[in-house]
């Protein structure tokens, strides 16, 4: 940092909100940056290569991405809920100036039903079913569903950059 004439510069000290806040950051970046990479590179690749198979790949390329995803999505959720009750800004949510930190909330439940309750649960083999009587109706659906999705993050992270920065 430059020195300005009369302004002491001093070194700070990461405390437990500094910390909070990275993690979230790092987990928001490592979780959405994978859906970015399914939805723009993996996804159009696998129906580029069309096939049957097409389907089998996806599930062996994302089940790993998948595991990952749990995790960032877990410690995205515990870091913004610990930020939320540390600073107590409870009072934003009937704000509508925070509309994106109902937008956080909203794409972190979804992300979370689709990870822990829909995939696990019956969207696996419902989308199995799909694929052998269609496969690339059935990819063609999954990569608009990544866009939808993929779209929505973007928007509210944009929101939420602005909105916390601004």
């Amino acid at each position: 940092p430059r020195r300005q004439p009369g302004r002491t510069v001093t070194a700070t000290t990461m405390d437990d909100l500094g910390i909070a806040r990275a993690l979230h950051v790092i987990a928001v970046v490592m979780w959405i940056g994978g859906v970015a990479f399914v939805t723009m590179v993996l996804l159009p690749s696998i129906r580029r290569r069309g096939g049957a198979d097409g389907h089998a790949l996806f599930e062996a390329l994302e089940s790993p991405f998948a595991r990952q995803a749990r995790v960032t999505t877990l410690i995205a959720g515990l870091t913004g809920l610990y930020m939320i009750w540390r600073l107590d800004i409870w009072d934003r949510f009937v704000e509508p100036a925070y509309w994106w930190m109902h937008g956080m909330v909203l794409i972190w439940l979804l992300f979370t039903m689709m990870l822990f309750v829909f995939e696990p649960w019956f969207l696996h083999a419902w989308f199995r079913r799909k694929a052998e009587a269609a496969p690339e109706a059935t990819m063609a659906l999954i990569g608009r569903l990544h866009m939808v999705l993929i779209t929505l993050s973007l928007i509210v992270v944009f929101g939420a950059v602005a909105g916390a920065h601004s």
